[in-house]
């Protein structure tokens, strides 16, 4: 029997219990570790969600000798130190999106992976998944001819003003939360950075932008988009070719409900999206089997993440300046 991966995880986020552990539990893997800076707050956190050990600090469970990856679920301003310190004891790391605040930090932390042979993932679980498969293939199969335009949205609005995506300092705001997601999308689809972009963003009294909206321009297509934490729930993806075109209601977390479907002229193809696992399952499955060696990495944050980090660039500094 194949011994299971042993997972540590930086901080008690809730994105963790949420989605990383039910994601965990059903990759087969083992939640080895947590690390927290209130001891008593991380010792009911491990209780809670069935982890093993607690460490007080995350410096402890990087030298955990049996903690083999890191799960990095900390505020986006942190990702980057705390990518770097895991790289450097040897953990395989998954971490949160946007992986880096800037390309600038992508690059550190990209260099560093490479440096240390270390493998780090961003975790745009989307792209693991089979819907994602399933759009990739009627794309190369020409079943919607050139690929021309992505029209897509994540928009949600927030319970409560106590939320770490409202701190400029952690790395808050819209584009950065949920605005990343079809932006990387895009650049997977389109590849390459974004050229040019025209945006409006929507500045919440913290200074962050609780909406933010735009076009992006690429060498072969467009990308319309649209990310907001403070509208109604709203994930609906459109991909548009020459010749057909690919609609789903939730392209990045597609549940048990979400549709994929297929429009070429008078023909309608519809297929399910999501495959009744957790959203995390399929590149945590993929992680695991890197690490056991029966596996070589794929889209990992060398290949996939710095275009991605690019354009979020442009179009922050869009928005700073035209909005």
């Amino acid at each position: 029997m194949t011994v299971k991966v042993r997972w540590g995880i930086l901080g008690t986020a809730n994105i963790a219990q949420a989605a990383f552990l039910p994601g965990l539990r059903a990759a087969g893997g083992r939640a080895a570790a947590v690390a927290g800076r209130d001891a008593e707050r991380t010792r009911r956190y491990a209780q809670q969600h069935g982890i093993e050990r607690v460490h007080t600090g995350y410096e402890a469970l990087l030298d955990d000798p049996l903690v083999d990856a890191v799960y990095v679920p900390l505020p986006n301003a942190l990702h980057l130190p705390w990518v770097l310190r895991a790289l450097e004891a040897g953990k395989p790391v998954l971490c949160e999106k946007p992986l880096g605040l800037t390309a600038a930090d992508v690059d550190t932390m990209i260099d560093a992976s490479r440096k240390t042979g270390v493998p780090l993932w961003e975790a745009f679980v989307f792209m693991f998944r089979p819907h994602f498969a399933q759009i990739q293939s009627w794309i190369g199969d020409g079943a919607i001819g050139t690929l021309q335009a992505v029209d897509s949205h994540f928009c949600f609005a927030l319970r409560t003003r106590n939320n770490i995506r409202l701190r400029p300092e952690l790395g808050g705001g819209a584009l950065y939360d949920v605005g990343c997601y079809p932006v990387h999308l895009a650049t997977q689809l389109f590849g390459g950075a974004g050229l040019r972009a025209a945006v409006l963003a929507d500045r919440d009294p913290t200074g962050v932008d609780a909406a933010t909206s735009g076009v992006v321009a690429f060498e072969t297509g467009h990308l319309l988009f649209r990310a907001s934490l403070a509208s109604g729930p709203d994930t609906f993806t459109r991909i548009v070719g020459s010749e057909g075109v690919i609609t789903t209601s939730n392209p990045f977390h597609p549940g048990d409900g979400d549709d994929l479907t297929l429009q070429q002229r008078s023909r309608m193809t519809r297929v399910r999206a999501g495959d009744g696992t957790p959203s995390f399952t399929a590149q945590i499955a993929h992680i695991q089997r890197v690490v056991q060696g029966e596996e070589a990495a794929r889209a990992t944050a060398a290949t996939t993440s710095r275009a991605t980090a690019a354009t979020l660039d442009l179009i922050r500094e869009t928005a700073a300046r035209d909005s």
